[in-house]
Order: structure tokens, then sequence, then C-alpha cells
């Protein structure tokens, strides 16, 4: 990457944990960054989703991440940052080294969100370049550029049809990667389930289940999360949702001990088409770059499964990218 004294314009696209880390170290580095995501605010996969129950009460559900681990030194400060900041907390109940985010998963995307310039619910349809830089368009047909770099940080499955004609390398890499997709079930009660079971890991169909509402800083109104096993979600992909919640609820109901449920007040099923990346051998250096067409990929898909990962994926590229130009 040729040195520049120049500050450069920056697109990103996907606003989620990689991108977001990209964007930090890149204005960090002097340049201006703007990111498009085709999602109505932050979350990603660490999304959370507020539903109205009948009774007018606003649910709050952390329906994709349950929780994150920090173990990189750099991702440690980091978490150590927010944790000064109030936006994450330790849940033990996953785990020792577990942190949730305060009030909801989001919140870490979210507080990192506010200080960027992020367009959402702009989904892009295409890239192309030109002389003077990079130019976008979004699926209904507005332009957004010209920038002197891209980056994508979107799930592998999204990546070939922006980078085929211009790295098939890029586009070779990035369909060699299969997600593994995972049905998620949300369940509000009227009142507490008489079960002190605040988790539960691998009973039957459920991969994961958490009481969200055991979580810090949240709402005290009984919210269950219950998250098919990957092998299950995949058998069962293209099902209806309806017949998705009605297994679940019935191995939820097994795991937690309960002869039979209560009608749930709120219920509604989320299928997450690419949940989960396979594991990866670490990496020191978890992106890729073409110096040529000055276009870059990161994400959770070339670092591993972990939020940390995406993280750091997105760190280092933005931080490579912002010594060698800044």
């Amino acid at each position: 990457m040729p040195a520049s004294p120049t500050p450069q314009t920056i697109a990103i696209i996907g606003a989620g944990m990689s991108g977001l880390a990209a964007a930090n170290a890149l204005v960090a580095a002097g340049h201006k960054v703007e990111l498009f995501d085709k999602g109505r605010g932050p979350g990603g996969r660490m999304s959370t989703r507020r539903m109205t129950d009948d009774n007018g009460t606003e649910r709050h559900f952390d329906h994709g991440a349950q929780y994150f681990t920090a173990r990189d030194p750099r991702f440690v400060k980091q978490s150590e940052e927010w944790a000064a900041q109030t936006i994450i907390a330790p849940w033990p109940k996953a785990g020792a080294d577990a942190w949730v985010g305060v009030p909801g998963m989001n919140a870490p995307i979210r507080a990192m969100a506010n200080v960027h310039d992020v367009h959402w619910a702009k989904r892009i349809a295409s890239i192309a370049r030109h002389d003077d830089g990079w130019m976008m368009t979004t699926e209904k047909g507005r332009k957004h550029g010209p920038f002197a770099i891209v980056i994508i940080a979107v799930p592998a499955e999204q990546v070939a049809p922006l980078v085929a004609e211009h790295n098939n390398n890029f586009a070779d890499k990035a369909c060699d990667i299969k997600s593994a997709p995972c049905w998620t079930i949300m369940l509000g009660f009227e009142a507490a389930l008489d079960t002190d079971v605040q988790t539960i890991r691998d009973h039957g169909p459920i991969g994961w289940a958490a009481r969200n509402n055991a979580k810090p800083g949240r709402q005290d109104t009984e919210n269950w999360v219950i998250q098919a096993n990957p092998k299950w979600s995949q058998q069962h992909l293209e099902e209806d949702k309806e017949v998705i919640a009605g297994m679940m609820r019935e191995a939820f109901t097994s795991a937690i001990g309960l002869s039979k449920l209560p009608d749930p007040i709120i219920a509604a099923a989320h299928r997450w088409r690419y949940a989960m990346v396979p594991q990866i051998e670490r990496s020191d250096t978890p992106f890729l770059w073409d110096n040529d067409q000055q276009l870059g990929l990161c994400g959770d898909w070339l670092s591993g499964p972990r939020i940390e990962n995406a993280w750091l994926s997105g760190h280092l590229l933005g931080q490579a990218i912002g010594e060698n130009i800044g």
C-alpha cells in the first residue's frame, strides 16, 4: 500500500462489528469513512428485537449472539473500555469470561455506530471502479461515491456478487465458506415460568436457550430466547415459521422440566441463514486486501466464529490501511 499524506474517503459496506471496527481504526488514522448497511439499525448478529405484546408492553429479546468473550489482548482492551462506559457487563451464568451488551446485545454496536456516518437501510447491489474511484449502486438504483477505497464487511455468502468482476480470488474464497443457519424462537410470558433454569445448552434440537431477563440490565418481563442447533436448523431451514415455533416450544418445555408450557403472550421465530461461520485456524492477518484495486474484505468468515474474531478482522484491516496511507 503506497504511502500518501492525503486523507482518503473510504466506503464500508456492512456496519456490523467488523465494519465498525475498521471504521474506528481508519478514522483514528485521519480518514473519512461512510458506512452502508442493509439493516434498519445497529445490531446485525448482535441484534436486539423489540416487540409489543397484547398488553401494550414492549419486550426486548437478544435474538442473535447471546454473549461474547474477550481473549486477545487487543479485544480485551476494547472490552474494558466498553465496560467502563457501562455498555457491557459480565454474565457469569454463561461462563466466567462471558460479556453481554447493556441494556441489549446491540449496545456496543450502537455506541460504535453513533460516532460514524452510517447509511441504514441501504443495500449495496453493485460496485464499479472508475478513473476517479469506486462508485456504489444501491438495489434501488441510487449512486454513492466516488470513494478511494471500498471495504466489504458482510457475510461470505453476500461477498461474491459484489467482488466477482473485480477480484476472482476474493470471490472464490468467499464461495468456499458455508455458514451454518440458526432458527431462533422468542417467547414472552405474562408471569415468570416455574423454573430456576436460566440457560440451556445442547438439549435435543436446542443448541442454546436463555432467560433474557436474567441478563444484567434487562427489563423484568419474562422473555426467553431459544436457538436451535446448526444441524437441526439446516434440516428444517425452509420449514414454516409456525411449525418451527411449535417444535421448539415442545423441546423447550421438556428442557425446563415442565409438563405444560403456559401460553406465551408474545411469540416469534427468526431464521438466521448465515448465523455462524466455520472454525478457522488463527491468522495474524484475518482480512483480504487488493492494493491494485484498493479493495478490502473483513469479517468473521475470514477469522473465526466469535464476535472477537469479527472485531479483530475489521480492526486489523483498518489499522493496516490507516498506517500505510495515513
